[in-house]
């Protein structure tokens, strides 16, 4: 029996939305049975169905990004950058897909000719995160449509109304109710979503514990696509900087836009050990200018609440964690308003916390270790099971060549954030970060599989060798 879900605004506490759970195997049936209609349109009209649906969403850019901000809690900017997002996605997986999966004739001899082509796998599932309800699944979707497949949507059930807009933009522009389904609910419904046998793969972006699961969960079905877009515990490295209002500047833009809530936010600053003092004045200086407040505050916030209570709740009980570990406390977490999930930014030193959990805590939370050398930082650097992405703020090109060499990283940076990784490019990571399945710009990779032929009109065989001399054959 399908149970109510509701969704709140993380800012005020008020109910935003509410709908039903949905059916795991009904939705699978739904897709599958779309699917070999739109496998057998052209490219090029998937593509332009795909176009249309940039248009509408670009229609509906206020209503859009007003939505995600009030059901995410981020600022209104910061919405409406996603929406962007949302739409730049469509020419980029065109893009890409011409590049990673084009059709090539090759030559063989006598005539004959191999071809390469690509098909759709069928049925994907996509599981949605919180943080980017729009554009992360929308990264997924819009490439696996692009190759030609069906896709089950759930939405994270805490970002359900911006899940079920996205996937009417999709049917408003005239892509196929069965080809896209949104299928509604929890855990429980994301469980049933991702153990039903009749998908041919899944696409999720998420925490790496839930990625962990899926992975175990997959390994008794190998014909099945499994991508995994996982989490970090990213460090940013500061050496020999010569601008320190610009690093500044940087490390705050990395360990707190979107609150924290980005999985390519920096988590550990790496410093050497009594030449940060200046640093961390001009750090503190900007942290205490932060405006943290509700998504259409005026003036702007830098940053929203955090998701839920909840979230906030764990940062909490995590921050007094590395307090109780020795942490020297540099700026408190604090939570300014009671019964709302707001938390200011915090920076914790943590140098002499022995058992430093290697965690991603996902929220404006920057830990900073001082160190005495280049080797310590890059020992430092790595001393995580995660490796998504890493950014260096100063040394020379030299020091940056070894450092992009050494860091086990998928996103490494110079005199640049952790975050806001391009579209038009890979996304991914190595250890807890994935599965070696980027995303982004190399998405269409896993969207399709490659099929290669022997080809020629006419057919023509013989055996050289092994053969008895027909001559020699009893009658």
């Amino acid at each position: 029996m399908a149970s109510s879900l509701i969704s709140y605004e993380p800012a005020t506490g008020a109910e935003l939305w509410s709908g039903e759970t949905g059916d795991a195997g009904a939705e699978v049936a739904l897709a599958r049975a779309a699917f070999p209609d739109w496998a057998a349109r052209s490219v090029s009209y998937r593509t332009e169905s795909l176009r249309r649906f940039a248009n509408v969403v670009r229609q509906r850019e206020g209503e859009f990004a007003d939505l995600i901000a009030r059901e995410t809690g981020k600022p209104l900017w910061e919405a409406k950058t996603e929406v962007a997002a949302v739409v730049n996605k469509v020419d980029i997986s065109i893009s890409a897909y011409a590049e990673r999966t084009p059709k090539r004739s090759l030559e063989a001899a006598l005539g004959n000719k191999v071809a390469v082509r690509h098909k759709p796998h069928g049925v994907l599932a996509v599981l949605g995160p919180y943080n980017f309800p729009a554009h992360l699944p929308n990264g997924h979707i819009v490439p696996a449509l692009i190759a030609g497949n069906a896709v089950v949507f759930k939405p994270s059930e805490k970002t359900s109304a911006v899940g079920a807009l996205l996937v009417r933009c999709y049917h408003e522009a005239g892509i196929p109710e069965g080809t896209v389904r949104l299928l509604l609910g929890g855990p429980e419904q994301g469980r049933a979503l991702a153990a039903e046998a009749n998908i041919d793969g899944l696409l999720f972006t998420g925490s790496a514990r839930a990625g962990q699961a899926l992975h175990r969960q997959f390994a008794d079905t190998p014909q099945k696509i499994l991508a995994l877009e996982l989490g970090g515990n990213n460090p940013l490295v500061v050496w020999e900087g010569k601008d320190i209002a610009a690093a500044a500047t940087i490390i705050v833009q990395s360990a707190f836009l979107s609150a924290g809530q980005r999985c390519t936010a920096a988590r550990r600053l790496i410093v050497r050990a009594g030449e940060e003092e200046a640093l961390v004045a001009e750090i503190v200086r900007l942290m205490d200018r932060l405006i943290v407040d509700h998504p259409h505050a005026e003036p702007a916030p830098f940053m929203g609440p955090v998701i839920d209570n909840g979230a906030a709740d764990l940062l909490q009980e995590q921050f007094l964690g590395l307090m109780m570990k020795g942490g020297r406390v540099i700026r408190r977490l604090e939570r300014p308003r009671a019964g709302l999930p707001f938390l200011t930014p915090a920076l914790v030193d943590v140098t002499d916390v022995a058992d430093r959990p290697d965690e991603e805590l996902f929220g404006p939370v920057l830990q900073m270790v001082r160190v005495e050398s280049f080797d310590e930082a890059l020992a430092e650097a790595n001393h995580t099971r995660f490796g998504l992405a890493a950014s260096l703020l100063g040394g020379s090109p030299k020091l940056y060549d070894r450092f992009w060499s050494e860091v086990r990283a998928g996103v490494i940076n110079w005199n640049k954030p952790t975050n806001g990784a391009p579209s038009n490019a890979p996304f991914g990571g190595v250890g807890l970060s994935g599965n070696h399945r980027p995303s982004a710009f190399y998405a269409a990779d896993y969207c399709a599989y490659p099929v290669t032929s022997s080809e020629t009109e006419i057919a023509r065989a013989s055996i050289a060798e092994g053969l008895r001399d027909p001559n020699l054959l009893e009658d």
